[in-house]
């Protein structure tokens, strides 16, 4: 088992009203389902996910980085993205899972790749 826990960010219907309504190539609609169907999966420290008040602190502390990196995910161009990334909004966006069992199957080092 690792030491690290799971964060998944899913996607509420306000933020797939948002990627329709900024998509600037006014391509085929995304719907909730679509948006879900690969999500964001972020391994944090452990200890963060030991209640909710703490992953929610942890949350809190790391909102902008959170934020930008769902953002980006959608549309590189900032210009079109919410000014204001505050909590409320990323609540009202997202749904957040989180897990604390993981296990490593593989077997040979995690490697970050660099991206």
């Amino acid at each position: 088992m690792l030491n690290r826990a799971v964060l998944i960010i899913k996607y509420k219907q306000p933020a797939v009203d948002w990627i329709n309504q900024v998509d600037p190539y006014d391509s085929s609609k995304m719907t909730l389902k679509s948006a879900n169907e690969e999500s964001s999966v972020y391994l944090i420290d452990q200890d963060a996910a030991d209640s909710p008040e703490s992953l929610r602190s942890w949350i809190e502390l790391n909102l902008e980085a959170l934020f930008i990196d769902e953002l980006n995910g959608w549309y590189t161009e900032e210009s079109l993205w919410p000014t204001d990334l505050n909590v409320e909004l990323f609540n009202r966006w997202f749904t957040i899972e989180c897990h604390t069992v993981i296990t490593d199957t593989v077997g040979t080092p995690i490697v970050d790749d660099g991206i």
